[in-house]
């Protein structure tokens, strides 16, 4: 019999898929956390920056964490998933900090941010789709793993 050629596509190719199928709802999502949060930060920062530096910086970074993940979702491939996994982890420490410091001392932030009370303001969102991104990115990474541990006969 002859010998048949590897496909050397399927491993590059495993990770493409992040923002297809639920993965194109977080993208849309992300989308429209990146337009609010910077749109709101850019607001808030040029208008009233000396009434609560600390909740409009905070506003504007969570901005360009969505931008990041939205743009890596949009890219896909194992670097881009890679890049989402971090920075939705570091958008769900950000949720879990501010949300339980807003709760203990509601002094501390003398204006809402996309984060205060873990994301109230924007129906919880904020923490929920981090968690549903982790998961999802995670899941997309097994199909390539799988392919890696054991290879095509």
């Amino acid at each position: 019999m002859p010998e048949t050629a590897k496909d050397t596509t399927a491993p590059a190719t495993a990770g493409r898929g992040i923002g297809r199928g639920p993965g194109r709802l977080l993208l849309s999502l992300y989308g429209v956390f990146t337009v609010a949060a910077l749109s709101r930060a850019i607001v808030q920062i040029s208008t009233q920056f000396d009434q609560a530096p600390l909740a409009y910086l905070l506003s504007l970074l969570a901005g360009v964490l969505y931008a990041v993940i939205t743009v890596a979702l949009w890219r896909g491939g194992e670097g881009a998933r890679k890049v989402a996994l971090v920075s939705c982890t570091l958008e769900l420490a950000g949720v879990l900090a501010v949300g339980t410091l807003t709760l203990v001392d509601s002094g501390a932030f003398p204006d809402q941010t996309v984060w205060s009370d873990y994301g109230m303001g924007y129906l919880f969102l904020p923490v929920v789709v981090p968690v549903t991104g982790l998961l999802w990115l995670r899941r997309q990474a097994r199909p390539q793993q799988a392919s890696e541990q054991y290879p095509a006969p």
